[in-house]
């Protein structure tokens, strides 16, 4: 009995490292430096869906985006935000509408018109969505001031309502040169939903709010203010 104990006790150990360790610590991911002035900010409020379009083959179907007053209940507002009397409307989300002609390997992308800059060396990105407990999987779309791009997988959409989906940006991704002072960081330039090819019939929707990034802006805060701008 003793040793039943014992190793009930010693699994449960483990398994609350194993739970612990899946939180996101934005000061030990992504590009990690000596000095670091973390801030968790904006990206979009997704209130209009006029600044957004989807990108979907014609043969394979139909997309529509449209806003939608709501959103998800256990958002938080942003401290600094509140600290500094900023109050951005955030009362709409946006909606995709998917209709499918056939079965079939098929990838749908969520894009804003213009990309979405992130200021600093950006640690991790997050937004809620509510994916209809889907098995279609949703990748963020980045590029750097280089116009390099890169796709980071965010996970399956297989959960009812909302949830915050959070993905950290590894270091392989270059977000500063030191030769350019003035170009550091990432656009967000969409969302690309791979989706599932047995749930690839009827309509799926699928609904986006609230891009929040935590970036180190200590580089951005220590850059002297008489240097000059490479913008000519």
């Amino acid at each position: 009995m003793k040793k039943l104990v014992v190793t009930v006790f010693v699994l449960a150990l483990a398994l609350t490292g194993l739970f612990a360790q899946t939180e996101i610590n934005p000061a030990d991911t992504g590009v990690v430096t000596a000095q670091q002035k973390l801030k968790e900010i904006s990206v979009s409020k997704m209130e209009d869906a006029g600044f957004w379009y989807g990108v979907f083959p014609g043969d394979n179907g139909l997309m529509e985006i449209r806003s939608f007053p709501g959103g998800p209940l256990e958002k938080e507002a942003i401290a600094d935000e509140e600290a500094n009397g900023i109050a951005e409307p955030d009362e709409n989300v946006v909606g995709a509408k998917v209709s499918f002609y056939r079965r079939g390997v098929i990838d749908f992308t969520l894009k804003p018109i213009r990309p979405l800059p992130i200021e600093g060396i950006t640690k991790t990105v997050s937004v809620w969505v509510a994916g209809r407990n889907s098995n279609h999987r949703m990748e963020l779309l980045v590029t750097d001031h280089f116009g390099n791009d890169a796709i980071i997988p965010m996970g399956k959409l297989n959960f009812s309502g909302w949830k915050k989906l959070t993905v950290t940006i590894p270091p392989n991704i270059i977000q500063r040169n030191y030769h350019y002072a003035d170009r550091m960081g990432i656009s967000i330039v969409g969302f690309n939903i791979k989706c599932d090819i047995d749930e690839t019939y009827g309509r799926y929707y699928i609904y986006f709010d609230d891009i929040r990034a935590v970036t180190d802006l200590f580089a951005e805060e220590s850059r002297d203010t008489d240097d000059m701008m490479d913008a000519w």
